[in-house]
């Protein structure tokens, strides 16, 4: 890439970064309350304690709000396929365009069609087929996500495809392409990385709560439920799901391992990086401190397995921006570490059952919901900047996609514009999430339906016995 301020390719590549970075952050929200919404309900549907529903019919606002602005600043990036990238679309948009064509028509509109009805369909479904629409926008956004991993996939490794004879790509096998191997690990990693997300956002709400003395009851749950499933969406980010990613690179990207770790020279027993800064002039990385054989171990499954250098490449293989790869891929790193251990510490405070009352805790947990979406973003760009200078890895170059009739100045006037609207509408958003926030959970319904249309059961805010409306109170069957 050339790094002089006019060049179209630059702005075309920062503009299409802001515009997917800006996106992904809600999204990410959206797939991770998805199963949050779902166990509720389920909980509600078993127990009839209206906790459960009261807490569907809170974060299902606040689903709401991120699908309707993830929807929004979503749509800008497809067109930017045909107006900044158009050569990348002409060649290979007849594979790529089954996917994006896949996600729209069957998930995207699988989740839209049932998020007005989980929102304010409560009343006229009755709680069963509220629950089937709970699983209905769960199913489809987690879909929607497979669809478009799958497109990434086959950038970063390309199989099923074929070069038609009029050299542009088409589908050879539409199974290969949808089963990429690249894709169930990358599917899997992206998917626990946005429970992580929905668990952290879901615990800060409860310690919000909890710490003002409010909705108690609603603040409990939110507190037990994102921390437990926090734990296990952060475990599962580094193993098995990030390990796997991990091996993928290093099987089909060697050069990028390569950068992600500063690894000039190759070698066995090559070390992971604790600390250290790249020095891509020297072709070193100074003031390192390493954990010997880690690298070797974690890439290919022995302490003694080969790791390729950077200089076993030709620099014009090299990702090209090496010191920011390896920045973001180690914050990344180190993020999700953290957030091992403060889920792990606020479960064990759970298990003592002192969470609730921990003030110290609770404020970390009620500060700590950006950091995974920094982390989110952090791991995007390990992908996105370790694919380069390609791309479609080894089969089509940055270089060669971006749109030659659009010049620097049209994609930089087109960046101010989606700049400055994009901050307007990210301040409606936080204004209206906030508002929802303040409000809290709806206070709890006179009744709800359990067994038959007429018995009617009500669960009070305090732990009391539940009550059936016009009867004398009695136990629970």
């Amino acid at each position: 890439m050339d790094s002089h301020l006019s060049d179209p390719e630059l702005w075309s590549r920062l503009q299409f970064g802001f515009t997917l970075t800006y996106h992904y952050l809600f999204p990410q929200l959206t797939m991770g309350l998805a199963w949050f919404l779902v166990y509720w309900k389920w909980r509600a549907l078993r127990t009839g304690d209206e906790r459960y529903n009261r807490a569907v019919r809170f974060w299902a606002k606040v689903f709401g709000l991120n699908f309707a602005v993830g929807v929004v600043t979503g749509i800008p990036m497809e067109f930017q396929f045909g107006t900044n990238w158009a050569e990348f679309t002409r060649f290979s948009g007849g594979v790529i365009g089954q996917t994006l064509a896949m996600e729209g028509m069957f998930a995207f509109f699988l989740e839209s069609a049932f998020v007005g009805v989980l929102i304010w369909g409560e009343k006229r479904l009755g709680q069963r087929y509220h629950f089937l629409a709970a699983l209905a926008v769960a199913l489809g956004s987690w879909l929607s996500g497979y669809f478009i991993l799958v497109t990434n996939a086959f950038m970063q490794h390309p199989v099923g495809y074929q070069i038609e004879p009029n050299g542009l790509l088409g589908i050879a096998s539409l199974s290969d392409y949808l089963l990429n191997p690249w894709a169930w690990v990358q599917y899997a990693h992206n998917q626990v990385a946005a429970l992580v997300t929905g668990s952290f956002v879901v615990a800060a709400v409860g310690a919000f709560y909890a710490l003002r003395g409010l909705h108690p009851s609603q603040a409990r749950l939110y507190l037990r439920g994102g921390t437990a499933v926090g734990l296990v969406a952060s475990i599962l980010v580094a193993l098995p799901t990030g390990d796997q990613q991990a091996k993928m690179v290093g099987a089909h990207q060697p050069v990028t391992l390569a950068a992600m770790e500063g690894k000039f020279q190759g070698g066995p027993m090559a070390g992971v990086a604790l600390i250290g800064q790249p020095n891509v002039a020297a072709r070193r990385l100074d003031n390192p401190i390493e954990v010997p054989g880690a690298l070797s171990f974690l890439a290919y499954g022995t302490f003694q397995s080969y790791v390729h250098g950077l200089s076993e490449y030709p620099e014009t293989q090299w990702p090209d921006n090496i010191e920011l790869l390896y920045y973001s891929f180690h914050l990344m790193i180190t993020l999700g570490s953290l957030f091992i251990a403060l889920m792990a510490y606020a479960s064990f405070q759970n298990w003592r059952g002192r969470l609730e009352t921990s003030t110290g805790l609770l404020w970390v947990l009620m500060l700590a919901f950006p950091f995974p979406y920094i982390a989110n973003t952090l791991g995007w760009m390990t992908a996105e900047l370790g694919r380069q200078p390609w791309l479609i890895y080894g089969l089509f170059g940055t270089r060669d996609g971006y749109s030659k009739v659009v010049s620097a100045g049209d994609t930089i006037f087109t960046l101010i514009g989606f700049t400055g609207l994009y901050f307007v509408l990210g301040l409606l958003f936080l204004y209206l999430t906030g508002r929802e926030i303040a409000h809290g959970p709806d206070d709890p319904l006179p009744a709800i339906r359990r067994g038959s249309d007429r018995e009617l059961l009500v669960v009070p805010e305090s732990p009391a016995k539940p009550v059936v409306a016009g009867r004398k109170a009695e136990p629970m069957p």
